[in-house]
């Protein structure tokens, strides 16, 4: 069919409805919200279509202004099923007043996250608007392959201790008569060592649950962080490390510093353990007050850590506390300096990493003055 002009009012395309400023009646402008916005009036044309449901429909706010719901957001259901049809916000149940988010595709298969809204005057009245969100599902997808990682990350490196536990536990009981007091000790140690690392993995995966969720529990008590740092050396001394390794250098006075000491120790822990594996040289330990922004007053504690080991390379410096990050192939979740952020700033604390003078890695964490205990 041509088309063709005419002078006649009558033929001429009546305008283009403009979005109201706050279709929504809360106050706010609908392009601030992070979410796609849509609302369609009693009759089921849209009169709102923001910014952000621009971006995730690529339809132009200006083509979907005025136009039919359904046309605009041609949805379908994983199984191909258009959803206005089963769904009928303005002939169906008159007692509905809302659809739950879930899972819906747009033209072309791309997936988004739909939830919708039935705005009437009264309970059981006809629909006045419709209110739907749109949010794209990539974060949602980038999440659960993080967590589908990590599950196979932690899976993978329980099964090579349980493995063991199990094969020296089973040749134990079958041939314990057979085998002198040194063999069995031997197997023992083993069994016990083995049992630790599957006993460490596990607290691995709670705390990196407690920090994504926000409930990293903090029970803040006096530490004395010289002396945590000295018990860490001593250890490493008397597991065969040489003492002229480390060097430990401590400023006095330092500012009291409330902190929970466990989780100290496991940040301490992590930081000379990576120190002393993937490094080479003296391992460093420098424990200063941090500079106040108001002179005369301390920030809080600072504690480095440095090696003279190759240093980490500069395009790896802002992955280094992510998760699955690992220096070197040398076995390893590359849980343990993502663990480390999250307990350094649960306490309201810093971390940063850089090159240390001596060319190798460089880990700077501060954590700050005296607080009452809380969680985070």
């Amino acid at each position: 069919m041509s088309v063709g002009t005419s002078s006649a009012p009558a033929a001429r395309e009546a305008p283009r409805p403009t979005a109201p400023r706050d279709p929504t009646g809360l106050g706010i402008d609908p392009d601030d919200l992070p979410d796609g916005l849509v609302v369609a009036d009693e009759h089921g044309h849209v009169v709102c279509f923001n910014a952000a449901a621009e971006r995730i429909t690529a339809v132009p706010a200006a083509d979907a202004l005025g136009q039919r719901l359904e046309k605009v957001l041609p949805l379908e259901d994983l199984e191909g099923r258009r959803w206005w049809q089963l769904t009928d916000p303005y002939g169906g149940l008159a007692i509905r007043v809302r659809q739950p988010e879930r899972n819906l595709l747009l033209p072309g298969g791309r997936e988004v996250l739909v939830a919708a809204r039935y705005v009437r005057d009264e309970p059981t009245g006809p629909v006045r608007r419709v209110v739907v969100t749109l949010r794209d599902t990539e974060a949602r997808r980038r999440t659960e392959r993080s967590h589908a990682e990590l599950i196979a990350t932690v899976a993978h490196e329980l099964r090579s201790p349980l493995t063991s536990v199990k094969g020296f536990t089973a040749t134990l009981l079958a041939k314990w008569e057979r085998f002198t007091d040194d063999q069995k000790r031997l197997m023992l140690e083993t069994v016990d060592a083995d049992a630790d690392r599957v006993t460490r993995l596990i607290a691995e995966l709670l705390d990196i649950s407690r920090i994504d969720s926000g409930r990293l529990e903090v029970r803040r008590q006096p530490v004395d962080i010289g002396a945590a740092v000295g018990r860490h050396i001593q250890a490493y001394v008397a597991a065969g490390q040489r003492a002229d390794r480390f060097l430990l250098r401590l400023q006095q006075p330092l500012p009291d510093l409330w902190a929970d000491p466990d989780k100290v120790d496991q940040v301490l822990s992590n930081l000379i353990e990576n120190a002393v594996r993937h490094g080479e040289g003296t391992v460093t330990i420098d424990i200063t007050a941090a500079a106040s922004p108001r002179e005369g007053e301390d920030a809080g504690t600072s504690v480095t850590v440095s090696d003279e080991g190759p240093g980490i390379p500069e395009e790896s410096m802002n992955r280094v506390f992510t998760r699955f990050w690992r220096g070197s192939k040398r076995g390893g979740t590359g849980l343990g300096l993502y663990i480390v952020k999250g307990i350094v700033e649960a306490h309201g604390g810093t971390i940063t990493v850089g090159r240390a003078p001596g060319g190798g890695a460089e880990f700077r964490f501060t954590l700050p003055v005296a607080a009452p205990a809380y969680l985070v």
